[in-house]
Parts: structure tokens; sequence; C-alpha cells
């Protein structure tokens, strides 16, 4: 584990020094994937690596885990409060949706919005927090979560995210927290894809598992291919 550590943290200091970049910039969610990100930003850029917390109609206590691993590892972060924002925005727009989702997903725009701002004044990279599991099932926000320039975890399902997460010594109330995207009130990952993370994952390494969920999960691969990949681009004959 320790050598996994040494090689992600020397990945994401090559990426950034690539880029001629001077450091790292990340949400601080108060959940497990974004803690991970931010123990091994830490590691590659102590005096560098800044933790934005974006609240915006969001549970308290997720600001209260975010501010707890920030204390844990000695991550220097910022607060953005992005509820009146959301609010303003959607006041603005002429047509009312009554798609939740849609209403939701503005959420993770507006904080790929404000990383973006802050890299690009600081002249940092934009961490993201997706992880195998989430990816595989295009469990994420398209121009929202996936808005970033790099992903240290994305080869890692949620079960070996947890792994990295106890190695790391994340506290334990944020590992066995159940994983939530802070779209709505008492929202969980879980219950929103129909199946646990333990299932997904042992489809992604086996291609077992129940056939009603496998086929669930191969479904919703297909579906959001389209996330995983930059925009089609018309090519005359």
């Amino acid at each position: 584990m320790e050598k996994l550590i040494d090689e992600i943290v020397k990945w994401i200091k090559d990426r950034v020094y690539d880029a001629k970049a001077n450091g790292v910039v990340f949400g601080l969610s108060g959940g497990i994937d974004s803690a991970v990100v931010a123990a091994l930003a830490k590691k590659a850029f102590p005096e560098s690596s800044l933790g934005i917390i974006m609240p915006c109609h969001s549970n308290p206590i997720d600001e209260e885990h975010a501010l707890l691993v920030a204390d844990a590892i000695g991550l220097k972060v910022e607060k953005v409060d992005l509820t009146r924002t959301y609010d303003v925005l959607l006041d603005s727009i002429p047509y009312k949706s009554g798609n939740k989702m849609a209403l939701a997903n503005i959420k993770p725009r507006l904080r790929m919005t404000t990383l973006y701002y802050y890299a690009q004044s600081l002249g940092y990279l934009v961490l993201g927090s997706g992880n195998k599991s989430e990816l595989t099932v295009g469990y994420f926000t398209k121009y929202g979560d996936s808005g970033v320039d790099i992903l240290p975890i994305a080869s890692f399902t949620k079960t070996q995210v947890r792994k990295l997460a106890e190695y790391l010594n994340i506290p334990r109330i944020i590992i066995d927290k159940p994983p939530t995207a802070g779209l709505w009130e008492n929202q969980t990952d879980e219950k929103e894809m129909g199946f646990s993370y333990d299932v997904l994952d042992r489809y992604i390494e086996t291609k077992t598992g129940p056939e009603g969920i496998i086929e669930k999960i191969e479904h919703m691969n297909r579906i959001s291919e389209h996330k995983r990949n930059m925009p089609s681009i018309f090519k005359p004959m």
C-alpha cells in the first residue's frame, strides 16, 4: 500500500509539473473520495494544496466532516457558500423545471466553476475525486464533478478507495458514513443507483453478480458512455 501511495503522489506531481502549474485545488465534500484525494494532494504538495468547501443547500454535517478531514491532515481550506448563487441563478431562468436531476446537477456545476476560478487565479490544477465505480456506471455530473484536470483515484473501486483511506488515516467516521453526492436531503449513492458499491465493485472485478443487477450495471454503463468521452466532432466526408 505504501508503494501504491507513493506512485499516486508521484503521478500527481508529474502531471502538475508537466502543466507548469504551482499546486492543486479540489472540492472537499466531507466524503471518503474527496478525503483520500485531499490526503494524496497534501503529500504531493504540502504547501500548495487547497481544499474548497462549497455548501449549496447542504447538510451541515458535510461541512463538519470536511473540516475534520482538513484538521486531520493539516490542509488549508476555504469556504465558498454557493447557496445564494444557486438561488439567484434559478430565479434568473424563465423556464421553471420540475426535473429533480436538472435542478440538482446545477450544484456540482457551480462547484466546478468555483474550483476553476481558484485554479486559474493561483496557477493550480483541479483534482477530481471520481472513482472507478462511479465512472463505470456514469454516476457523476457531466461538466460538474467530472470537470477536472486530473483524476488520481479513478483506477480504484470504492472498495479499494476505502482501503486507501484506512492507510491514509482518514477519520473513521468519514470511512463509515453512507456515500452521498449531497444532491438533496437524505440522498445516498446506493439508494439512487439501486445497488450497493460492494455489488458494483464485485461486478467490476469479476463480471459476476445477481442477473438483474448485472443487466442494470451494463445498461448504465452503455447510456453513460457520452459522459466519459469528449463531445462528438463532425468530420466532413
